[in-house]
């Protein structure tokens, strides 16, 4: 059966407070790993998919005003450590960019609904291209957790901006690249790779963030083979708390449209469910 009726836990306590800045360092030519130090209790509440709404400094002449919401990259409360991985393409990235030890950032979270794992899910397969696989991080790690099998399929456009590969082996993962540079990620292959995955040792549940042609492919794949699976939206937000509905957008549910708030009852949601845009 595809869809699992998603019950909407209630969020657990938001914290907004200053946290100093560990290092703010580039992991390849185009993105950036921004980590801060946070205190255990805190961390022990975030969960994979969830985001946290930063407040970019006013640096150089610029002053952002509204917050930026940045999906979790990592958390580590047995190092007091919270990750995130940006790229620098507007006034707030800019900010961030300028950022070093000794520093400090406001931050507002953790906010949103994450991922879910579901006992009889064994055999996992996340795709994602670009800094999507940002947002998937965390859901390799939980799965190493509790022990289940992951393969990572990881797009870029070229194989120097590919990132978190090396994270996701540790991991244990099976890792398969794909870029457009090699010709490999086009759909029709990752089609063709996912199918080999399904045919050869079975797939349980799909995750994906981001790319637009990836939730279609998923979503008939998911149909085609009658397996679940969940998405992390990208979505611009204003509060983060589900009071201003600037994220709202339409989804399909029990045979209906209707609309949810990506900040509230997301960002990440059942794949089959979601609108593709």
């Amino acid at each position: 059966m595809l869809h699992a009726e998603r019950t909407i836990p209630q969020i657990p306590s938001v914290f907004e407070r200053d946290l100093p800045v560990v290092s703010n360092d580039p992991v390849n030519g185009e993105y950036m790993r921004l980590v801060l130090r946070a205190p255990a209790d805190l961390l022990e509440q975030c969960r994979a998919g969830q985001f946290f709404h930063l407040l970019c400094p006013a640096i150089g002449g610029e002053t952002p005003y509204l917050r930026r919401p940045m999906s979790i990259y990592g958390f580590y409360p047995e190092r007091e450590e919270l990750h995130f991985l940006y790229k620098v393409t507007g006034e707030g990235t800019r900010a961030l960019f300028h950022l070093g030890p000794g520093d400090s950032l406001n931050v507002l979270g953790p906010l949103g609904q994450g991922f879910r794992i579901e006992a009889d899910w064994q055999r996992l397969v996340l795709v994602a291209r670009g800094v999507g696989l940002a947002t998937l991080a965390p859901l390799a790690l939980e799965a190493q957790r509790l022990g289940r099998s992951l393969t990572a399929i990881c797009s870029a456009r070229n194989p120097e901006v590919l990132m978190s590969t090396d994270y996701f082996r540790d991991l244990g993962a099976n890792v398969i690249t794909v870029t457009d540079s090699e010709g490999t990620a086009g759909v029709d292959n990752i089609e063709r790779i996912i199918e080999g995955l399904v045919a050869d040792r079975g797939v349980d549940a799909f995750y994906t963030c981001g790319s637009n042609r990836l939730l279609r492919l998923l979503q008939a794949l998911g149909e085609r083979h009658g397996i679940p699976g969940e998405i992390a939206l990208e979505q611009q937000m204003a509060c983060g708390l589900g009071m201003c509905h600037c994220c709202v957008r339409p989804f399909r549910k029990n045979e209906r449209l209707v609309n949810l708030r990506v900040c509230r009852e997301g960002p990440v949601f059942d794949m089959q469910e979601a609108m593709p845009w």
